[in-house]
């Protein structure tokens, strides 16, 4: 398709200030202001419209950049209804998306009939299977999982309707799934049907967003077309250096009314968002980062647990969904609104999307940024369809190595020096006097402790300088059977002066062992100690100096069954926390295997985490991982709801 010049004069090499003074009369463009400058100067003199197809669309970021670029988008597929209804209220009441089809369809069940030639087409499929939550449960399942097969759709889409390219989109975690395999298997079905494909990892930041948001972007041409990747707008990669649009500048001009509230942060964390430094985490209540009072431990959270934005800069990844205490939170200790959450993922002002606040949030979170899909697309439309610009872009060499690595690692030292700076003025609270006290509880089917006067679970806290001690009793009962051990393997405190906890039992109810430990986690958490037993322990795929034994006081603890023995060796054992295959278990525990999966489904039955294939596709048939060495679930927890 061969596109007729129709400007007078191209400016060549220039930067994001002088693109923008060429399509319009300003220096600097907003995202939302270059989008229709673009969509002016560009769409409306293309003399062939490029027919172009979306798959995966969500609430439409990938679609809106593109059609800003002048791209006709004769057909869009998204699964969620919910997206969907974004879509079409911005084609009915907006101008967006002129006459598309916009259909609420699962790919699978996708069957293109489109009379016209489709030139292009664009989407990036679902990425939990190659995204940093997978890898944190142990590896991410990539191509495997249903999710991660979804590229496979598109391939059968791109094989029927035989556009001269595409793009798709992913998160950065795509290269390292199954070890390369992922990004490999991709490429090769793209190849096998005719595509000459080029992959990069670019960061949104670099292109005009106010967020780092690194994503693979995979553009394949049915015409030989080596894609060449556009050269960074902004930041230390771009011409002339223009620095990254910060999250003040994206937010900056919002007028809220008088009678808004803006959101609060609340709960039994929201305070702390008032000491987090500008740019720093949860991470600054960790014993790594030097807080003399540290209630987490290092790493034991997502990065975006409390992580409250820095004004100056972009702000980090926005999240799809997450919990009450996932950032990024507003500088003034708050939650973004919805119309500033738009601003940082590039939406325009009169986009609307449709929902509650949470579905708001998860579209705006899934999306593609419209600001980068726009810088994208008029790279396709240079380099694929012969369009004339107004301004020449420049383009990446194949081997030219980007700085948004080194500047996160840069980025990290920084707020490392800043925490410590605020720490320096930190004043140390004084810590309260603990007293001794005594809890009637039951235990809930999803593990939470419950107060109940009238229950016959008695349990006592006794707390010393130096040593605590938290008994369990039913009904008034003497003799002690076991107790748990815990105690730094190193001669310092596990917290404050504490230098060992022992969990003393009367009962030898399988249950109460679970009741025990909550009750514990409890103490720690109404003493403002610990946030749960996780932070003290340390997160599970880091080595900690804490031990662990159980000792059986009384031959009333032998049970019928061997799994007083099992917790036992389960306390001692130092490959907790690794994935391990079945036979390694068998071997260490000398139990025969089918027992042993039967023991692991008893100790789930009392709170302990332990996954398998069926609670995380990325481990391997046969193996499991033990994360902790006492029961976690909690009504909370992800792992509750799986079957395992």
């Amino acid at each position: 398709m061969g596109q007729l010049s129709f400007f007078e004069k191209t400016i060549k090499n220039n930067n994001y200030k002088e693109i923008c003074q060429q399509v319009s009369d300003k220096d600097i463009l907003s995202p939302d202001e270059f989008g229709k400058a673009i969509k002016k100067v560009v769409s409306n003199n293309l003399i062939q419209p490029i027919n172009t197809v979306a798959l995966f669309s969500g609430a439409g970021g990938l679609d809106i950049g593109f059609c800003d670029a002048g791209f006709t988008l004769l057909e869009s597929v998204e699964l969620e209804e919910k997206f969907v209804q974004t879509m079409l209220h911005n084609q009915l009441e907006g101008e967006y998306f002129g006459k598309a089809n916009i259909l609420a369809k699962d790919i699978k069940e996708y069957k293109p009939n489109i009379a016209t030639q489709v030139d292009f087409i664009i989407g990036g499929p679902p990425c939990q299977s190659f995204s940093a939550a997978g890898r944190r449960a142990a590896g991410v399942a990539g191509t495997k999982d249903d999710r991660g097969s979804l590229f496979e759709e598109y391939v059968r889409v791109l094989k029927k309707l035989k556009p001269k390219g595409f793009l798709f989109e992913n998160v950065y975690g795509l290269l390292g799934a199954e070890k390369g395999e992922s990004i490999k298997k991709i490429v090769q079905a793209f190849n096998e049907i005719g595509y000459n494909v080029t992959y990069r990892v670019l960061d949104a930041a670099d292109y005009g967003v106010p967020q780092h948001r690194e994503r693979v972007i995979i553009v394949g041409s049915k015409e030989g077309i080596s894609f060449k990747f556009p050269r960074p707008t902004h930041g230390p990669d771009s011409f002339q250096e223009l620095k990254h649009y910060s999250a003040k500048e994206a937010v900056s001009n919002i007028i809220y009314s008088k009678d808004e509230k803006l959101p609060v942060v609340n709960g039994r964390f929201g305070h702390l968002l008032q000491e987090i430094p500008f740019g720093l985490n949860y991470s600054f209540f960790t014993e790594k980062m030097g807080h003399p009072n540290p209630i987490f431990a290092w790493r034991s959270k997502f990065s975006d647990f409390l992580y409250k934005a820095d004004p100056s800069k972009p702000i980090r990844t926005l999240k799809a969904s997450g919990g009450q205490y996932t950032g990024p939170f507003h500088w003034e200790n708050r939650h973004f609104t919805v119309e500033e959450l738009k601003r940082l993922q590039t939406f325009p002002d009169d986009y609307k999307i449709v929902g509650n606040r949470a579905v708001i949030s998860k579209q705006i979170g899934n999306s593609v940024p419209p600001q980068f899909a726009r810088i994208l697309a008029l790279s396709v439309l240079d380099q694929f369809f012969n369009v004339e610009l107004p301004f020449e872009l420049s383009y990446l060499d194949e081997n030219e190595k980007l700085s948004f690595r080194e500047l996160k690692r840069g980025r990290t030292n920084e707020y490392i020096k800043k925490a410590q700076a605020a720490l320096e003025d930190h004043k140390e609270k004084p810590q309260k006097k603990i007293e001794q006290k005594i809890y009637r509880i039951g235990l809930t089917d999803n593990f939470k402790i419950e107060n109940n006067s009238q229950s016959n679970i008695e349990v006592i806290f006794k707390p010393t300088k130096n040593k605590w001690t938290i008994e369990l009793s039913r009904d008034k009962q003497q003799q002690e059977l076991y107790r748990v051990e815990i105690k730094k393997v190193k001669k310092e405190p596990l917290f404050l002066t504490v230098n060992e906890v022992h969990l003393i039992s009367y009962s030898n109810l399988i249950i109460d062992y679970t009741i025990l430990w909550k009750l514990f986690e409890q103490v720690l958490i109404e003493n403002n100690i610990k946030a749960d037993l996780i932070q003290l322990n340390g997160y599970y795929q880091y080595t900690n100096d804490i031990s662990y034994n159980l000792i059986r006081s009384s031959d009333e603890i032998e049970i019928k069954d061997k799994i007083w023995e099992l917790l036992e060796l389960i306390l001692i054992d130092p490959t907790i926390g690794q994935i391990k295959h079945i036979n390694k278990f068998v071997e260490s525990y000398d139990i025969t295997s089918d027992i042993l999966v039967n023991y692991f489904s008893a100790l789930r039955k009392i709170g302990f985490e332990i996954r398998n294939n069926n609670t995380n596709p990325e481990i391997p048939q046969n193996e499991y991982l033990i994360p902790y060495k006492f029961p976690t679930l909690t009504p909370l927890s992800v792992q509750l709801k799986k079957i395992f």
